[in-house]
């Protein structure tokens, strides 16, 4: 069955230097029918204003990732990391044992990112950090797995991130007692499943994907861009 996830229907809170949206319970947005879904715990959608961010704060037992859509945003952490990521560019950190650290809009521009977190399947591990750029010109790009496939992040979970981009048509299988998320970055799509008749979604929607094996994408504008994760 796929259950979409409507980006207004979010939790959505507008702190001025901030405006967030957030796909799960977090902070003050609290509904106990979207707590998470398997491994995910956070899907927030965060816009920063200038020479605004988040200060030192701690994280432990959480894995983070960070995906740039456009503006940049500055890291400093525990472990000494100080750097900069910008526009198309992402970020993992393992907060294992324990990490602080603050994020920053240093520019004179707005930033906006999404920030995901997931559960990790080991706890009390060493932090770490990791940033990267993707062939933005690939359709189809593997963000994160277990083992670090064709240079991916590796994920301290049994889940698979994929970047889709300017999809036609595309078909996802999923294996025997998986499910997935997922999550319009930008554009609109169809998607459609044994189970469920053809919906459209648009930017920022989530779709969430149980009990089936299979789904199907098809662009309906030119330019788009899907994250999906293979989940436990």
């Amino acid at each position: 069955m796929l259950t979409l996830r409507k980006a207004n229907e979010r939790g959505h809170f507008n702190h001025g230097w901030l405006d967030t949206h957030h796909s799960f319970s977090f902070a003050g947005y609290y509904d106990e029918r979207f707590m998470g879904f398997s491994a995910l715990r956070v899907i927030n959608e965060d816009r920063v204003s200038p020479q605004s961010g988040f200060g030192t704060h701690s994280h432990k037992d959480m894995e983070i990732l960070t995906y740039v859509l456009s503006g940049s945003i500055t890291h400093r952490d525990s472990m000494g990391n100080e750097q900069s990521l910008s526009s198309g560019e992402f970020q993992i950190m393992s907060a294992g044992s324990g990490i602080t650290h603050s994020e920053f809009n240093l520019l004179d521009t707005p930033l906006h990112f999404y920030q995901i977190w997931i559960e990790p399947n080991e706890l009390g591990i060493n932090p770490r950090y990791e940033q990267k750029s993707f062939d933005t010109h690939e359709s189809k790009t593997l963000i994160l797995s277990p083992n670090a496939t064709d240079q991916s992040f590796k994920v301290y979970q049994d889940m698979y991130l994929w970047r889709y981009q300017n999809i036609t048509n595309e078909h996802f299988s999923i294996k025997p007692k998986r499910r997935a998320y997922i999550q319009v970055v930008r554009g609109s799509l169809e998607i459609a499943s044994a189970h469920t008749q053809a919906f459209c979604t648009q930017t920022s929607d989530g779709v969430m994907c149980c009990a089936e094996e299979s789904f199907s994408l098809k662009g309906l504008d030119s330019e788009n861009e899907v994250l999906i994760f293979d989940l436990p």
